[in-house]
């Protein structure tokens, strides 16, 4: 493991850094005043990827590289955008709606926090699991032929799964 950057506790050891040819990082300030301050948390680790997102902003969150098994990705209060693949083994995560446009073959919960009112979306639906407010369903049971693979939407209707293709 190479070291690329350092956050200094005092100006001797931002000096050392410096002299060895690393980045300088410094604290993240949330500007005053700003409509949309969040809170940003994310955990590296061998094949782990979680990253937790809370503001008061509607904006949606933006995933542009494919997601690999065992990688989560949750975007709390607001919807999620995928533009890769979601890979078998990956789970994303979402308050609001999921788009995904690219292949959806991981898990996709939608509603997180009960809305009822949330969707999925996807260019093509394989996933391995799909959860609206906590309904979900799982690929021990196959998903409608006129759905699999294809462009879908999935949502709740009285307390059961709906499934269309686009």
């Amino acid at each position: 493991m190479n070291p690329v950057a350092l956050r200094a506790a005092n100006a001797s050891q931002e000096a050392a850094a410096t002299l060895a040819g690393l980045f300088v990082a410094q604290e993240l300030r949330a500007i005053p005043g700003s409509a949309a301050q969040e809170t940003v948390r994310e955990v590296v680790r061998e094949v782990e990827v979680v990253r937790e997102v809370s503001a008061a902003s509607p904006i949606a969150m933006v995933i542009d590289k494919p997601l690999r098994s065992g990688q989560h990705v949750y975007a709390k209060g607001r919807d999620l955008v995928v533009l890769a693949m979601v890979n078998p083994g990956a789970e994303i995560m979402a308050d609001g709606h999921i788009h995904v446009y690219a292949p959806l073959r991981g898990k996709a919960i939608a509603g997180a926090k009960g809305d009822a009112t949330a969707r999925i979306f996807t260019t093509s639906l394989e996933a391995e699991l799909v959860s609206i407010a906590g309904v979900y369903r799982t690929s021990d049971t196959a998903l409608p032929k006129e759905v699999l693979g294809k462009p879908a939407q999935v949502w709740l209707a009285d307390d059961k799964l709906q499934m269309r293709g686009l």
